[in-house]
């Protein structure tokens, strides 16, 4: 029947009478065992009233109804008598007997069952719902009152129902073999029986509209449902009531805010057991909401409280609180997420209130989704808190008395002013050491935490991209990404790249930053640390000869000219282009400095139209100090200067680059170099910066590769890839349980020295709660910078072990915990989006995007 879940402030067995409140029919044994299994929940409901089927007439009159209408019609009468019975479980096990039960109370049933199935098959609880809920389907019923008292008349009509639907409830409420007897817990036929005063008016109005239409939920009486009910019967066996409730002793769950990935996603929600996959629809850059709410919407004990009777547990009167107005649109929230055959919800009306009470949630403005669970955990608290009167508790300081004493007195302060559901969950308790560093006095404390906020260790590797260049002419650029420590020196990154590169005994790299297209920073001292390479900063390391510093370095800058339309008016200038080349030999004049860059710049040339085919300069052999030219167009004089072929002086004048000297920046351009002009360098080590000027004609022989930018050091961008290193969930929570100086913005005063002073601080897990919320602090904020460490995080899925990180050994408890929910954050600091991963019944976890 189309029922929104009850309002469980209600617990009179009085029928609502709005039209979206959903009855099921459900069988009575299926049910029984459920309600008799739990407490505090299910079998709080008040008994139900029994009926019992008769056809509505015999003989020939039975004989001539079959055959005019194929209806099915038969009366159920009120047995008073068994009232009684109802409360007792001595009736109601047979195959034919069913039980219509409103929505919220076949909820808990179906999760009971679900439970037990899990229990008997892993020896595990949880909250997922495995049953085929395909097994859902409607029947609309037509009701009316004939003259006779406690009689109810039923009509099943072709008309109302789908064929198939019929056909079941053919088989269902077939009354010729077996007694069919219905109990109602949902209250909802006692409206046919009111009292003498209020029954005529009622009845005028039945007899006008000749009878009422009752919608009911068929579940759990298909064929092979009915099959398995009788196989149960013959067999007597009955399934374990293992509670849905998970209990300290057993399990405790962890809900961890990380970036990571899971194995065996599901995500068709039409499959069986898709009760509680629901979506919740993004209404703009809500996503951080959503999906602290599919964490929270799928923690079981918290569900089956807001799915129960929370609202006798409002706290109206808390001036912390908010007036039960967050508990009731969270608690509304998760009806809606928990509905048989829901569809995607859209939160707006949590989302209002959520805005009321917290504006800094208002907007569609990106947020954390940590700082929403904050808040949203601590107004749960406040709005049903079952303290209404807060009593003063006074701090008192440890004084050399046991730790349990004192634990115990602050939790029960604590818990004097603070009891709900949220305490009774996901609050834990910690123990702080305060020590002067003077006089060594010491404070103890005990303080309740809500959740966990873990820093991440410090990265001990960075990844860098550097674009690798050979000095001969050989090949162009290849860039390649290579791991160095975080706190290394140049001689780190100089050995990684070596490795990586294959780079020879005779050879060696000069590492150098580029920047406009000109070189302005030699990276030399191998003992320079990494740190002052910028993530943003572009490098480029040349294959050079070991010894190379025994001959000129020459650099070669590009430039193009460059056409600009300002005000109409058309302006030309030389602008650099490209990454600079480099190469180490002797050189003599002006025509050797054309030579060897015509040999470096031939890989970045069309080769359809290679200008320089006949040119074979060799650069790469600095130890002998001499420039090789096998081409008729030069000679080699004993001394190893070049000088140029006077036949071919004037070779390419068309289409030949001009040369020009250049300052150490790169940036102004001397005087024009001369074919025959002589070039020297009286000091070694010695630096040449020429800068090239590129003729239109050639600009188009030219190769792109030439053009395209260098690659950033290291670029983190959306859904970028993973670095290696990896860091333990332990580990972070080692680095948060260390010891360690207070800042001087967080002075501590000391009783004994009478002043302030940086004491060491010191915190301990002394008491852990059900639910463990664990927070990593992924962003990073500085004075001048905001960044999201990509540190990669392992850890357990199902046992996370925190024995030996928990101050006080308490034999009562596990401190186990399985993890069933996580909050993924993609992006970086600013901009991304929060995803869900659910843990939703077997090994099967489903991603909420």
């Amino acid at each position: 029947m189309d029922v929104a879940p009850r309002d469980c402030s209600d617990t009179s067995p009085s029928p609502r009478n709005d039209d979206d409140v959903h009855v099921y029919c459900v069988p009575y044994r299926w049910w029984k065992e459920a309600e008799e299994s739990t407490s505090g929940t299910v079998s709080d409901w008040q008994g139900g009233i029994l009926y019992t089927a008769s056809p509505t007439s015999s003989g020939p009159m039975k004989l001539i109804n079959s055959i005019f209408s194929s209806d099915i019609v038969f009366n159920l009468r009120r047995e008073d008598d068994f009232l009684q019975d109802t409360q007792s479980g001595e009736v109601g096990i047979s195959g034919r007997d069913y039980a219509l039960v409103p929505g919220e109370m076949w909820l808990q049933a179906l999760k009971w069952h679900n439970n037990s199935k899990a229990a008997s098959k892993n020896g595990r609880t949880f909250l997922a719902c495995e049953d085929d809920m395909s097994d859902i389907y409607p029947l609309q019923l037509r009701l009316s009152t004939p003259s006779e008292d406690n009689l109810l008349g039923v009509r099943i009509s072709k008309k109302d129902n789908a064929t198939e639907c019929f056909r079941r409830a053919c088989k269902i409420f077939s009354i010729d073999s077996e007694i069919l007897r219905i109990w109602d817990f949902s209250g909802k036929t006692t409206q046919y029986f009111l009292n003498d005063k209020d029954k005529g008016t009622l009845y005028s109005q039945m007899q006008v509209e000749q009878d009422i239409l009752l919608k009911l939920q068929v579940y759990g009486l298909s064929d092979s449902s009915r099959n398995e009910i009788k196989k149960d019967e013959m067999t007597g066996q009955h399934p374990n009531a293992t509670s849905l409730m998970i209990n300290s002793d057993s399990g405790k769950f962890i809900s961890s805010f990380v970036q990571s990935s899971l194995p065996t996603f599901g995500g068709n929600t039409n499959e069986a057991g898709s009760l509680g996959l629901t979506g919740l629809q993004n209404l703009g850059n809500t996503c951080f909401m959503n999906s602290a709410l599919q964490c929270l919407g799928h923690t079981p004990k918290l569900v089956d409280y807001f799915l129960g009777d929370y609202r006798r547990e409002i706290n109206y009167d808390n001036p912390l609180g908010m007036n039960g107005e967050i508990a009731s649109a969270f608690g509304e929230l998760l009806k809606q997420l928990w509905a048989p055959g829901a569809t995607p919800v859209a939160p707006r009306t949590f989302k209002s209130k959520l805005s009321h009470f917290a504006p800094q949630f208002s907007g569609f403005n990106q947020h954390d989704s940590q700082e929403l669970l904050a808040f949203l955990l601590d107004g749960l608290h406040e709005d049903v808190n079952r303290v209404k009167n807060k009593p003063y508790a006074e701090v008192k300081d440890s004084d050399g008395r046991p730790d349990e004493e004192v634990a115990d007195e602050y939790w029960q302060n604590h818990l004097a002013r603070n009891d709900s559901i949220i305490v009774d969950l996901c609050q834990g308790q910690y123990r702080s050491t305060l020590v002067c560093p003077l006089c060594r006095k010491s404070s103890i404390t005990f303080d309740p935490f809500m959740y966990v906020s873990l820093p991440l260790p410090s990265t001990s590797i960075r990844t860098m991209t550097v674009t690798v260049m050979t000095t001969d002419g050989s090949s162009q650029q290849s860039s390649v990404t290579i791991t160095v420590p975080k706190n290394g020196k140049l001689e780190d990154l100089n050995q990684a790249l070596g490795s990586l590169c294959s780079i020879g005994v005779d050879e060696t790299l000069l590492v150098v930053e580029v920047y406009n297209n000109k070189i302005i920073r030699y990276l030399e001292d191998p003992s320079d640390s990494l740190s002052l390479i910028r993530d943003e900063d572009r490098l480029v390391a040349y294959r050079l000869p070991k010894d190379f510093t025994k001959l000129p370095l020459i650099v070669f800058m590009h430039q193009q000219m460059e056409e600009n339309n300002f005000l109409g008016k058309k302006t030309t200038r030389w602008k650099a282009f490209g990454i600079p080349l480099l190469a180490s030999c002797s050189i003599a004049n002006g025509s050797d400095i054309r030579a060897l860059y015509l040999k470096l710049v031939d890989p970045y040339l069309d080769p359809a139209d290679n200008m320089i085919d006949n040119y074979d300069i060799d650069v790469s052999t600095a130890n002998e100090g001499t420039t090789k030219l096998e081409d008729t167009s030069f000679l080699e004089s004993a001394e190893g200067a070049v000088t140029p072929n006077k036949n071919s002086l004037d070779m390419h004048t068309t289409t030949d680059f001009n040369y020009y000297r250049a300052d150490e920046k790169g940036t102004g351009r001397g005087s024009e170099i001369e074919m025959n002009e002589q070039i020297t360098c009286e000091v070694l080590p010695c630096r040449l910066n020429v800068i090239v000027c590129w003729p239109e004609n050639m600009v188009a022989r030219r190769n792109t590769l030439l053009l395209s930018s260098l690659p950033e050091t290291y670029k983190s961008g959306f859904f970028s890839k993973k670095p290696k290193e990896s860091v333990s969930l332990y580990k972070c929570l080692e680095a948060f349980l260390k010891e360690e100086p207070l800042g001087p913005e967080d002075m501590w005063y000391c009783p004994v020295c009478k002043k302030h002073c940086q004491a060491s601080k010191k915190l301990d897990l002394w008491r852990l709660p059900e639910i463990l919320v664990i927070h990593l602090k992924r962003f990073s904020y500085s004075r001048f910078l905001k960044n999201k460490l990509e540190t990669y995080v392992e850890f357990p899925v199902h046992d996370l072990d925190l024995s030996s990180y928990i101050s006080f050994k308490s034999g009562d408890s596990s401190n186990c915990y399985m993890l069933y929910a996580i909050s993924n954050h993609y992006g970086s600091m600013g901009g991304g989006h929060y995803t869900a991963f659910i843990h939703h019944g077997g090994n099967r976890w489903f991603d909420f995007d």
